[in-house]
């Protein structure tokens, strides 16, 4: 049998970590790599036409797999490109391996060609960023690598120039037993006595939810009943506690709605779940919270905390629920419950207006047909901007459907390379990426990868030929705006061109038709609707400081453009609340 080189090697490591796909760009220091998944037939190589949207696959399959993901970049400017989907999926805690390979180790430090220095450019996008430059370090350093990403939630990155990847693997290489899957955290039992007593003495406790409830809608549901507290959310966990709530009083931040931000300021008790909510000035200030989060360096970054909990949600839940007392008092869930349903009936309407003659066509619109004819299964994924709007208020969680974006790291053009990363793991299952014009032209060359892989995604473009969210952020700052129009082509006419399947939505009457003939098309496809970039008003509850952070606009100027499904909801647990 013929003696494996460091490339071998480490396509095999990755192949037993349970890694399926490796996506790149090939280039002369990756080709041992490739040449060894080549011959390798438990990993495939995927062939995307940037980098860039090879870290933003990656990060996406391991989001929706829970597992570890990889991709690769050749040396210098090929790595480089990674940069900021690795960003992206270290803010989002997805299991990424990034390969960074380098150039010859023996010109390292000299000026070489293309030569960077990825052990320092990528230290603050990952957990773990080290270099193979002697064959010897090999298992070791790839197993420690992996195990940081699975095991912290995040990236690692491992350089390797191409000569050590072409040299022979160590003959005596000390393999171990690979971390796959995180441990779950309990709290110890003061802190949950602690907990308790806090939860006990309170009149009108508040539950704010993150992505870190993921798995324990369950827990969260009995807590919530067993001490009648109303339930908010953050965009992030959105579709891990909205669906089957009758507690839900909407979501809290830049792009929040209903009674969110009422619940979480009229309480005297607010139990952050699982949440690394940013915006502190969505936060209160004047009444006791406790923090509930796997990280602990998360607790207490945002707000002043007067109990934090190191656990995960589940557990956690677990431990408190059975020790709390119960208690019959739903008058402030009650209340929360009305004003959230109120305050949601107040914007419903606003897309509805004339919406058959309306043209450019309401992108609220777009969203809710979206919403109403995509499977109950589907993964979402959506563009940061706009899109976050139309994704937060009309995206019907079901516990099935998944929803990913840049939503911690904020970058434009993610929606597509997502898309290409989710629908890798279930050929079968629907995927639609919600583009913005913006976002969608910018990493456009990888459209071309659905078509070479022949990959379902359905593309629905919001466009409105404009840097939308950029326009709003300049508005709120009284300037005019500047250098945000975007002079587009025919993107269906494109979409054609390159062998997928396209159309152009210019009316009204034309979406559901259009959107039904993407749908039941076998391969890619793309629904170009031209929309209305028009449609904005100030909702209540905005202070100056509210507007600091991430797309100022959002929080000041937002499309109040209804919120779909959700009214429906909100209604549905009025249901349960006693008359007097």
């Amino acid at each position: 049998m013929a003696k494996q080189n460091v490339a071998e090697q480490f396509v095999d490591i990755l192949a037993r970590a349970g890694v399926k796909r490796l996506y790149g760009v090939v280039g002369d220091s990756l080709n041992p790599v490739v040449d060894a998944i080549r011959r390798n037939s438990a990993i495939d190589w995927i062939h995307v036409r940037h980098e860039e949207t090879a870290a933003f696959a990656a990060g996406a399959e391991a989001q929706v797999t829970g597992s570890l993901a990889a991709c690769a970049g050749s040396c210098g400017p090929g790595n480089l490109h990674l940069i900021n989907g690795l960003y992206d999926a270290h803010r989002s805690m997805a299991p990424v391996l990034a390969l960074a390979s380098h150039i010859p180790s023996s010109e390292i430090g000299l000026g070489y060609f293309q030569e960077t220095h990825p052990e320092l450019l990528f230290q603050e996008c990952s957990h773990y960023n080290e270099m193979i430059s002697n064959p010897e370090q090999m298992p070791r350093l790839l197993q420690t690598a992996i195990q940081h990403a699975i095991g912290r939630g995040g990236v690692s990155v491992v350089s390797m120039p191409g000569d050590i990847a072409s040299k022979p693997a160590p003959e005596k290489s000390i393999e171990h037993a690979l971390v796959t899957e995180r441990p779950t955290v309990r709290p110890g039992d003061d802190e949950i006595d602690k907990l308790c007593r806090l939860v006990d003495k309170a009149k009108r406790v508040t539950l704010f939810c993150g992505s870190g409830t993921a798995g324990a809608h369950a827990e969260v549901m009995e807590f919530a009943e067993k001490i009648k507290s109303p339930v908010g959310h953050a965009l992030r966990g959105k579709e891990w506690i909205q669906y089957d709530n009758p507690y839900d009083v909407g979501m809290s931040g830049l792009l929040g709605y209903g009674a969110a931000y009422e619940a979480t300021h009229e309480c005297d008790l607010l139990i952050l779940l699982g949440t690394d909510f940013p915006y502190n000035a969505f936060l209160p200030d004047d009444v006791t919270i406790v923090q509930v989060d796997v990280r602990p360096e998360h607790l207490g970054r945002r707000s002043k905390l007067d109990l934090a909990v190191w656990g995960d949600v589940r557990e956690t839940l677990r431990c408190l629920t059975p020790r709390v007392k119960p208690r019959s008092d739903r008058r402030f869930l009650d209340r929360m419950l009305k004003k959230h349903a109120n305050a949601l009936e107040g914007v419903v309407k606003a897309y509805t207006r004339k919406v058959d003659k309306h043209v450019p066509i309401h992108p609220e619109y777009v969203a809710s047909v979206l919403d109403e004819m995509a499977d109950e299964d589907a993964v979402f994924t959506v563009d940061t901007g706009m899109n976050n709007v139309w994704a937060a208020r009309y995206l019907t969680p079901n516990g099935r459907r998944r929803v990913i974006g840049s939503f911690s790291h904020g970058s434009m053009a993610n929606a597509l390379p997502q898309a290409i990363g989710a629908q890798f793991t279930d050929l079968g299952r629907q995927v639609v990426a919600m583009s913005g014009d913006g976002g969608f032209s910018m990493l456009m060359g990888d459209f071309l990868t659905l078509v070479q892989y022949d990959l379902p995604v359905k593309v629905v473009l919001f466009n409105n030929s404009s840097l939308g969210m950029v326009e709003l952020e300049m508005l709120v700052a009284g300037l005019p705006s500047y250098g945000t129009a975007n002079k587009n082509p025919d993107f269906a006419a494109i979409a054609r061109a390159s062998g997928a399947y396209g159309v152009r939505v210019e009316k009204p009457k034309q979406l559901q038709g259009a959107l039904k003939d993407a749908f039941k098309h076998k391969g890619p496809a793309l629904v170009d609707v031209v929309t209305d970039p028009n449609a904005l008003s100030i909702p209540p509850k905005i202070s100056a400081d509210m507007v600091t952070g991430f797309a100022l606009s959002a929080s000041k100027i937002v499309l109040d453009g209804g919120v779909g499904r959700m009214l429906q909801m909100a209604r549905s647990n009025l249901r349960n609340v006693p008359r007097p």
